[in-house]
């Protein structure tokens, strides 16, 4: 807090503006004057802690780095100000500050990031369904959602794509009492039929390929991996520790399999592999 203190003391030396020194001021930074434009942002940056401050309570963010970003916004908009908008400069610098302290807030908070741009489009989609419902007493379609935010049908799929909701684990659900939505998701890390089953297809398997020949049983071994390596065997690396071709190892791979089906039949062959 005391970083705080003394930034505010800093910028309380720098004197605001009166709407004709402003006009002034836009009209030699139009015209290239660097000093000028130092001198509209350090007049307002006053209006870039009021609006921080607005977001103190509500997100745990840092207000220092909330000022750092609203002082970029602050600046783009001092870069972009004109006196033919026929404003104060601290009306029109004001979405920008707030577009640009959002966004800070978003990537720090959100719990699955998205792109800015569809971030964009997404927050404009709120604002427009808000006052589209307000006037109509209805949400607004795709295709009048299209026409209000002047974007592609694409577009707007792309960023309703991105739209999500979450929340914890650790809720409650009504329905189920206290039980929370975390105890209510079933546990497959130990499934003892599962594990049993998985036991027998191992050992059904070992002796369908025990039936083999030995040059089979390797292929079949060394091709699906049954010693567990990190990298599985290719074709051409067991046809060269057999001294024999690729081919001829794919070969003997079919063959094995065909021996096997006959055996057992198609669908418990599906089983077992599976």
């Amino acid at each position: 807090m005391k970083m705080y203190e003394m930034y505010l003391e800093e910028i309380q030396k720098y004197p605001l503006l009166s709407s004709t020194e402003e006009k002034t001021v836009a009209e030699k930074i139009s015209s290239g004057d660097k000093s000028a434009l130092k001198k509209l942002i350090n007049s307002n940056l006053r209006l870039v802690v009021s609006i921080a401050n607005k977001f103190r309570t509500t997100y745990k963010v840092s207000v220092m780095d909330l000022i750092q970003e609203g002082n970029l916004g602050l600046m783009a908009a001092a870069e972009k100000f004109s006196t033919k908008y026929n404003t104060r400069f601290s009306t029109y610098a004001y979405p920008w500050v707030l577009q640009y302290m959002l966004r800070f807030i978003h990537s720090k908070t959100a719990m699955i990031s998205i792109p800015q741009r569809k971030e964009e489009v997404l927050r404009r989609l709120s604002n427009v369904q808000s006052e589209y419902n307000q006037i109509t007493g209805r949400n607004a379609s795709k295709e009048e959602l299209v026409k209000y935010l002047g974007i592609s049908p694409d577009e707007l799929n792309e960023a309703l794509d991105c739209l999500y909701s979450y929340t914890s684990l650790d809720c409650e659900c009504k329905e189920e009492g206290t039980a929370t939505i975390g105890e209510l998701i079933p546990d497959f890390t130990y499934d003892p039929e599962r594990i049993f089953f998985m036991e027998i297809a191992k050992s059904n398997i070992k002796q369908l390929v025990a039936s083999l020949s030995e040059k089979e049983q390797y292929v079949i071994s060394s091709r699906y991996n049954f010693d567990g390596q990190i990298h599985a065997p290719t074709l051409r690396e067991i046809g060269s520790s057999l001294g024999v071709s690729a081919e001829t190892i794919r070969q003997t791979e079919l063959k094995a399999i065909k021996k096997i089906r006959e055996a057992v039949g198609d669908k418990q062959v599906e089983l077992y592999t599976a």
